[in-house]
């Protein structure tokens, strides 16, 4: 505001009626090796296939669907938050002993945007903001079970940290 100008508010209210709902469409898929010695998993390749409808800037879809997919992998594999089973106290409160993905955990992830326009928008655009952190739990769990299904190991939980792989191949 100006010196000596009066101050004006703004206020403003916009309601919106939403028939119908859209939804984001993907596929996600992983190629995982795991070391049966350190029970190590590496994540060889990694590709996605996402409708968002209309994409108005492909490079920041892009960029988020790979922020996604690393959120996703630190949750499937290496985040675990440990608390003491007798005192409740957090064991794993600092980034010395809790595990972030970091870039060399990550393979070049692989992005192919499909632009079907959405018919109940004026824009054609779908939600792109939780697909990649939602598919990719998933994609990579089942990519380890499918590379553990030859010692007879048919499920894991989530983390599967080193330690938790290679306990389940030791018992298998």
């Amino acid at each position: 505001m100006a010196a000596g100008q009066p101050a004006i508010t703004l206020d403003t209210a916009e309601v919106a009626a939403i028939d119908n709902h859209t939804f984001p469409n993907g596929c996600h898929m992983a190629e995982v090796e795991i070391d049966p010695e350190t029970g190590i998993t590496t994540v060889v390749r990694y590709i996605v296939c996402d409708d968002f409808g209309t994409t108005v800037n492909p490079l920041i879809v892009r960029g988020q669907v790979a922020g996604g997919v690393a959120q996703g992998l630190g949750q499937a594999i290496l985040e675990h938050t440990v608390f003491d089973p007798d005192s409740g106290q957090l064991l794993s409160g600092s980034f010395m002993d809790y595990a972030l993905p970091r870039a060399g955990d990550l393979p070049d992830i692989e992005v192919d945007l499909l632009e079907i326009p959405c018919a109940t928008n004026p824009l054609g655009v779908k939600g792109a903001g939780e697909a990649a952190a939602v598919g990719s739990p998933p994609a990579l769990i089942n990519a380890i079970i499918d590379a553990l299904s030859v010692d007879g190991i048919t499920s894991i939980d989530m983390p599967a940290t080193s330690e938790r792989v290679w306990r389940a191949l030791a018992a298998a």
